[in-house]
């Protein structure tokens, strides 16, 4: 078998974001370059504060109301999204054994909304103030299943939580288990949500200069297959990835060998995709003073599974045979450098 064949190509997107649900919106932000971020309203924060909230997101739209009750709002992002990749990368699942089509996402405050709730009902009410079933859907690990649930997935299902560089942990998880061989198809990148509790808890602990400033909401997913397996099924392929590359921290004193082993050799990019707090790491730039950037967060806001939609732009907006690495930090690391090829060709 070629190594050809042997790459792990991505056959589908899905993205819902600040900018709107689909790609196309997300295509548009990148063309102007403005902010889809609004104004926090002042009841929530007294002002002078923004934020990404899903605008145009109807999950009536999607699914009937009363079985939309049973998602927390990361959910309901995590099943539509997943429909949506599924449909892109042209997957028939009535004639796919779907036990070879696993999920892996990355996460960061996934249910938070149901949380409050049900932890409001218990500090109110006492035990009798519990809503059971609100429960299910107060774990992280909610939006992966929900969605695996939905469409019938039986395949690996994980999800992650790694601050800012979840959905690249959730990514690279995925294509061990397609190179292990222990699926044929993985839906995997990144899914959060927001709300008004969680801006006045980042404002009472001081993150809305620094780390919490500009939050989003969303979901950002590829679909990853093997090349072979793709070209068999007749798939479209969007582009492909080559190395995967992961350190923990940059240590003080050796910071240009972190860096030499996590770029790796790294030549003749056509973009740098930037995630987290990569934007803000001068010595990383640096080495690329030339190289087009794309730093989603500015445009579509931060969360701890940006990298979802980032990877997702990337791709969108990347022309074939050109060659990117995606970028992504945490303030106390880790750190993944991920490289992209665009098209079928490569």
């Amino acid at each position: 078998m070629t190594e050809r064949d042997n790459k792990i190509v991505v056959t589908g997107l899905a993205a819902i974001s600040s900018a709107g649900v689909g790609t196309d919106p997300i295509r548009e932000a990148l063309r102007d370059g403005m902010s889809r971020l609004q104004p926090v309203p002042e009841e929530v924060l007294g002002g002078g504060h923004f934020w990404g909230q899903v605008r145009g997101f109807k999950v009536s739209d999607y699914m009937p109301p009363l079985k939309a009750r049973k998602f927390d709002r990361c959910s309901q992002f995590a099943v539509v999204a997943a429909g949506m990749a599924l449909k892109d990368a042209g997957i028939e699942l009535g004639r796919m054994d779907r036990a070879r089509i696993g999920i892996l996402l990355g996460c960061g405050f996934g249910g938070i909304t149901n949380s409050e709730e049900f932890l409001r009902g218990y500090f109110t009410k006492g035990v009798d103030g519990l809503i059971p079933m609100l429960f299910p859907n107060t774990v992280s690990n909610a939006p992966a299943s929900n969605a695996s649930i939905e469409y019938g997935l039986k395949g690996p299902n994980v999800t992650l939580v790694q601050r800012f560089c979840s959905a690249e942990s959730a990514l690279l998880m995925a294509c061990r288990f397609l190179e292990e061989d222990r699926a044929d198809v993985m839906l995997t990148g990144g899914v959060d949500e927001l709300n008004s509790t969680m801006m006045r808890g980042f404002s009472a602990v001081g993150q809305l200069r620094s780390y919490a400033r500009g939050f989003t909401e969303g979901a950002g997913l590829l679909v990853l297959e093997k090349g072979a397996y793709a070209r068999q099924r007749g798939a479209s392929i969007r582009g492909s990835l080559g190395d995967i590359r992961s350190i923990g921290r940059l240590v003080k004193g050796a910071e240009e060998e972190g860096l030499s082993r996590l770029l790796g050799t790294t030549q003749d990019l056509s973009l740098l995709s930037l995630s987290g707090v990569a934007a803000g790491m001068e010595t990383v730039l640096k080495r690329f003073p030339s190289t087009p950037r794309l730093e989603t967060g500015r445009i579509l806001g931060y969360s701890l599974a940006m990298g979802g939609l980032s990877m997702a732009a990337l791709l969108l907006s990347l022309l074939s045979g050109q060659r990117a690495v995606h970028l992504a930090a945490s303030p106390e690391g880790p750190y993944y450098a991920v490289e992209f090829n665009g098209g079928p060709s490569v």
